[in-house]
């Protein structure tokens, strides 16, 4: 996963979008790491997931019982 400066997300996004659509990309802030930026189609991905979807919608676990 390629690793960006704030300064160089700041003064290159559109460099940055480029890259993030064809993978994650992390952006640091002296010298740490704080964000990651990444395509949408990916993160609707990773948020079906978490909501117990597959990422075709249909459920790929139980839901919990209330």
């Amino acid at each position: 996963m390629l690793t960006l400066t704030a300064k160089e997300a700041k003064y290159g996004f559109g460099r940055l979008i480029d890259l993030a659509r064809a993978e994650p990309v992390i952006v640091a802030k002296h010298g740490r790491p704080v964000v990651v930026v990444m395509a949408i189609e990916e993160f609707g991905r990773l948020k079906a997931i978490d909501d117990g979807k597959s990422p075709t919608g249909y459920p790929s676990r139980p839901s919990p019982k209330a």
